[in-house]
């Protein structure tokens, strides 16, 4: 069993921003549990690639809309690999792409159970384990956040961005709920980003379109994303809770 408090928890922790996540965090000693909606070999290949360079994990199924999904994979995690110590909320779905004229009931519901209650409850799960007021050791929650929340995602996705902004909301509520419980809360805020989401919501050559709108002039990389994660989980961010980092290349 791994160290208590060298254990993090990823939800969508197998794919993209996720699996460099899971990855960044081994790489710094923590047994992973990787956790996945529906499909197992982008998670279990992720695990492949952190036991080959000496790390330690589990994968974990896992459905972040429903609430005993989220208790059965804490409870998992507890007994296979320790009390988590670290959170890192990156399960999210887009919704795909659709102006709020034509989006549907059925998206809005979808979109704002995974991105908007999923994170509450992992993150209350996550308290109960960490806070020193029920006899944890304290620990740091990282949500996975979007520009979105401040561009609006107008044209495309103002649904995704909307359930954003309410986790942008989460980080800095609970973050100032938890700062006497020994808890960090925080967020990153990604940019324009190369990963499979774009091509999964219908528009797979939305990065190189949207390039030249990023002051930088490029999309990032989930490895710049992993980093800030890193960073915010280390001790290096010991005084830092509440914030909201943007990964954006200045967009």
């Amino acid at each position: 069993m791994a160290e208590l408090n060298k254990v993090a928890i990823v939800t969508g922790g197998g794919r993209g921003i996720g699996a460099a996540v899971s990855k960044a965090l081994a790489r710094d000693g923590y047994a992973i549990a990787i956790g996945y909606a529906g499909r197992s070999e982008a998670a279990l290949r992720t695990l492949d690639e952190i036991q080959a360079m000496g790390g330690q994990g589990a994968v974990f199924q896992a459905d972040v809309s429903r609430e005993d999904d989220i208790l059965r994979l804490f409870s998992d995690v507890d007994e296979q690999l320790g009390l988590p110590s670290v959170l890192v909320n990156n399960g999210g779905i887009t919704g795909g792409f659709s102006r709020v004229g034509a989006v549907t009931a059925a998206t809005l519901q979808e979109v704002f159970a995974v991105n908007v209650i999923g994170a509450f409850l992992c993150s209350r799960e996550a308290v109960r384990r960490m806070s020193t007021t029920h006899g944890g050791r304290g620990g740091s929650i990282v949500n996975i956040s979007s520009r979105a929340a401040q561009l609006g995602g107008s044209g495309e996705w103002v649904h995704y961005a909307a359930t954003k902004g309410a986790v942008d909301s989460l980080t800095l509520g609970l973050a100032r709920e938890v700062a006497l419980e020994g808890i960090r809360v925080n967020a990153v805020a990604a940019g324009l980003i190369e990963t499979e989401l774009h091509a999964a919501a219908g528009k797979p050559d939305r990065t190189t379109r949207l390039a030249a709108t990023v002051p930088m002039g490029r999309a990032g990389t989930a490895e710049e994303v992993a980093q800030s994660v890193r960073w915010l989980v280390s001790p290096a961010a010991a005084y830092v809770t509440a914030a909201i980092l943007a990964v954006s290349g200045g967009r």
